[in-house]
């Protein structure tokens, strides 16, 4: 893995449907500046920026990033971009993790966002392949058939995306950044809302948010200095697989197995389900906790909805899962991604105020994008690797 690497600084906006008092770049200075306060830096301090961005069509504005330099304080240094639709904001914390680790630089500032309300993501996502018309509407017309394939392979009850929503929206009401905080949340209300893409429903699924997030990545001797606690990178892995190819199993990815797998090795884990205290795992639409329970390892094939059920991940359960309120509470999506890095990061620092897990040392972040083909990881631990 290298030099050590840490997370000393951690920036959010407020998300919500229209942030029209911000332009894009108003919005992502915003939450930098958060980063910075947190880390105890200055602009002038930050070595590179890493800013991560889901597809240009979901804005309609053509590489963004040029015109951010500016407002990030990246005149003069090095700006990469990274893009991995959906996934996005975990690549670019691994790719901003991957400098400190290298030697090439002692902190970097992170930088995703979205800016879904000046656009129209789901018909961005609505495909037209030539000479034959679209059969899918949005990311949630995607991945639907492969809920329904999971709920016929497992035989998992109807109800378990309900137990999913209402979760994490309850946790939500605890984060003051997260966009849906609808008091009095409750199965009935999920049940009662419109089926959007059977079997989900309008509770069962993301918002779309207007939103940054941001992070300073450090090396060992400047996290050392930083005045508020580091969460210590202990792993990182990034995997891809084609979207489509015989045999594949869009159910339950092997590319996210492979991820897992790796992220694992490195932080020492051998059973995440005991060894981890905690996980922001990227759950668009609530039939994804279950599957993706399975998919990283935290239970048998077939098991995943039982786990659920059972209160496993909910905030007083043992392995609490999105204790944030996760994507289904706020979706910005070129920042969703960076958004479950940095919630991992700071439940591990004992910074996550009213949805703190208590006493958690370790945690996962996760993202996933594209047709359920890009994956990224990291492990984060309050103690130094």
């Amino acid at each position: 893995m290298g030099n050590a690497c840490a997370v000393i600084g951690v920036g959010q906006t407020k998300y919500r449907t229209k942030r029209t008092d911000v332009s894009i770049a108003g919005l992502v200075r915003e939450a930098a500046l958060r980063a910075l306060e947190d880390a105890g830096l200055t602009w002038k301090d930050i070595d590179a920026v890493v800013i991560g961005k889901a597809p240009d069509l979901f804005e309609g504005v053509m590489m963004p990033e040029a015109y951010l330099a500016d407002a990030l304080g990246a005149r003069g240094k090095p700006m990469i971009r990274v893009h991995t639709a959906g996934s996005v904001g975990g690549s670019t914390a691994l790719v901003a993790a991957s400098l400190v680790q290298a030697g090439v630089h002692d902190r970097v500032l992170v930088v995703a966002w979205e800016k879904q309300s000046e656009s129209n993501a789901t018909w961005a996502l609505s495909t037209h392949p030539p000479l034959s018309p679209t059969i899918v509407v949005g990311a949630g017309g995607y991945f639907a058939p492969h809920i329904r394939a999971y709920m016929r392979r497992t035989g998992a009850p109807d109800h378990i995306g309900t137990l999913v929503a209402v979760k994490d929206r309850q946790n939500a009401l605890k984060n003051p950044y997260a966009h849906l905080r609808i008091p009095g949340i409750s199965r009935e209300m999920v049940e009662s809302t419109p089926m959007l893409w059977e079997p989900i429903r309008y509770l069962e699924t993301c918002p779309s948010s207007d939103g940054a997030a941001a992070m300073v990545l450090a090396s060992e001797d400047a996290a050392r200095r930083a005045p508020n606690p580091p969460a210590w990178v202990h792993g990182t892995a990034m995997r891809s697989e084609p979207i489509f190819f015989a045999g594949r199993d869009t159910v339950s990815p092997q590319a996210g197995k492979d991820c897992a797998a790796d992220v694992y090795r490195q932080a020492g884990i051998t059973d995440p389900r005991r060894e981890l205290d905690c996980a922001e795992v990227y759950v668009p639409f609530s039939w994804y906790e279950p599957m993706w329970l399975e998919n990283l390892g935290f239970c048998g094939d077939g098991e995943g909805w039982k786990l659920t059920e059972s209160g496993a991940t909910a905030l007083d359960g043992d392995i609490p899962w999105n204790a944030s309120g996760g994507v289904l509470s706020s979706n910005p999506i070129g920042a969703s991604g960076l958004i479950r890095f940095a919630e991992a990061a700071l439940q591990v620092r004992g910074l996550a105020g009213e949805h703190q897990v208590e006493g958690a040392r370790k945690a996962l972040g996760h993202a996933y994008g594209g047709g359920a083909q890009f994956y990224a990881m990291w492990v984060v631990g309050s103690d130094r690797p």
